[in-house]
């Protein structure tokens, strides 16, 4: 919330202080604020989540292309040696050895470390799911406050209940975010 929506949203309450059936309305104003405030802030930490998990998927990805490049340089040095002739043969066969165990190694961590590179990929996914629910639910929350002042200049007390129901759906949606998974 801005402070230009601040500065309005308490000339609104002022406004209501003068008219004491109003007050309902302005409290009901002011608690929507804070909503509106707490459900952004979690927006915000749930995005800056997904960042952080998505780094981490990138960062373990690169470790799979760095075993996987290792893999296929110790599998094209087998094969080469393969081809040329050695002057110690024994030595040239537990060099061939080293490498291919070497190379499986590679291969078998390379299979761990997709399996951890996706499911980070899977744990930034959900907190971006649950980032948008938050992002919804603000709007949801936001409207309401507009929706709600508009009965403190209109005097009408229909608005007041649809911003009630709007804040009611922007909780009901960002909460929904217990439930992505």
């Amino acid at each position: 919330m801005s402070a230009e929506e601040f500065h309005e949203l308490h000339e609104h309450i002022e406004h209501g202080a003068h008219n004491p059936e109003m007050a309902p309305v302005s409290l009901t104003m002011a608690i929507l604020a804070v909503l509106v405030a707490v459900v952004t802030l979690l927006g915000h930490r749930m995005h800056t989540e997904e960042v952080v998990m998505q780094t981490r998927a990138n960062d373990q990805w690169a470790y799979y292309q760095g075993k996987d490049t290792r893999l296929h340089t110790d599998q094209k040095l087998v094969g080469l040696a393969g081809v040329l002739k050695g002057t110690d043969s024994s030595k040239a066969a537990s060099w061939i050895e080293s490498t291919k165990a070497e190379a499986d190694k590679y291969d078998k961590q390379k299979e761990e470390i997709q399996s951890e590179a996706r499911k980070l990929e899977n744990e930034a996914t959900v907190a971006r799911r649950r980032a948008d629910r938050f992002d919804l639910g603000e709007v949801f929350l936001e409207i309401a406050l507009v929706i709600t002042s508009i009965t403190l200049l209109s005097g009408r007390k229909a608005f007041w209940w649809l911003g009630m129901l709007s804040g009611a759906i922007g909780l009901v949606v960002a909460a929904s975010h217990m439930f992505i998974q």
